[in-house]
């Protein structure tokens, strides 16, 4: 019978983690749980970072970006050895269930824990909204409108210089970012891994543009696809636009949390204790169809990645 319970944050921090956290330890405690936080992850799980969390510990942090737990990676942790210490240090405690929030790497930790006897719940915490599982992650709907707001910026100036902006945002072979904001800015073209065109598709379509009297365009793309810098140059050179790359890095990744992402962490963070409750172990749990729902993590680590070609072909239609 689970008494006490950990939580983590893992991978990269995501706004609305603070207010899972917040749910998971107020949520816990009604339920005459005792709580704890690991500071750093993984990495301060295998350093004892562990902490009683109380009521109070959780006050004022709704509305923070980042992680009051702090986060990091730690690659060995894939290893049985450093598990099964884990395991150990968790047991020193007497915790019987983990909480972490993050992404598939998150996950996976989780899941080899739970075969040595931890319960363990995962949540979706990722600005790049690549956990099938779910349809939106904590922290997906902040930096969107992060990008937004960049974006409209940009397009001010682009448009006053008649410019061609090849702004890339971030995703980790995810592309939602680049297509979500595509579509709610008016990108003239959105590049994803999704939908693939060459580079001399991308080169013809400008030059039509500006044989139609087009005096600037926006491009959406999601990083790793290939080097803007570089890219924005052959443009230049080859469609007499102006152009311009900016890559708008992890600035996508701070700031308050939305109201709904608040929402969104908040009722996750409330579900996984009750997931606990009923004896729920190796899950991770979404929100599909706003429903709040719960995968085996290993099924859900399997599940295809939904794909971005609705949005974009919506943008490129009416863009």
């Amino acid at each position: 019978m689970v008494k006490r319970i950990a939580i983590l944050t893992s991978g990269g921090d995501a706004p609305g983690m603070n207010a899972c956290i917040r749910a998971c330890v107020r949520a816990g405690l009604k339920n005459g749980y005792e709580m704890f936080g690991i500071h750093n992850g993984y990495r301060g799980l295998i350093n004892d970072e562990i902490e009683p969390l109380g009521r109070h510990s959780v006050s004022e942090i709704i509305n923070r970006g980042g992680t009051i737990l702090g986060t990091a990676r730690l690659d060995s942790f894939k290893t049985l050895e450093v598990q099964r210490k884990a395991v150990e240090i968790l047991s020193s405690h007497r915790i019987d269930a983990l909480i972490g929030i993050g992404g598939d790497g998150t996950y996976r930790g989780l899941m080899a824990l739970s075969k040595l006897g931890i319960t363990t719940i995962g949540l979706p915490g990722t600005i790049d909204n690549d956990i099938t599982s779910s349809d939106y992650t904590i922290g997906f709907d902040t930096a969107l409108n992060t990008v937004i707001q960049c974006v409209d910026k940009l397009r001010d100036t682009s448009s006053s210089h008649q410019r061609c902006s090849i702004i890339e945002v971030m995703g980790n072979h995810c592309g939602d970012l680049a297509a979500y904001a595509g579509l709610a800015c008016g990108a003239e073209m959105v590049i994803t891994t999704d939908t693939p065109v060459t580079k001399n598709q991308v080169i013809e379509f400008l030059q039509q543009q500006r044989r139609t009297g087009k005096q600037h365009a926006i491009i959406l793309i999601s990083e790793k696809i290939t080097d803007v810098h570089e890219f924005a140059h052959e443009i230049a050179h080859k469609c007499g636009f102006e152009t311009r790359a900016e890559v708008l890095g992890h600035m996508q990744r701070g700031g308050s949390p939305s109201a709904f992402d608040r929402c969104l962490a908040s009722r996750l963070g409330v579900f996984a204790i009750d997931c606990i409750s009923k004896g729920v172990s190796s899950a991770c749990c979404g929100i599909v169809q706003n429903k709040l729902t719960y995968y085996n993590i290993e099924d859900a680590l399997k599940l295809p990645q939904s794909s971005t070609v609705e949005f974009v072909r919506t943008s490129q239609l009416i863009g």
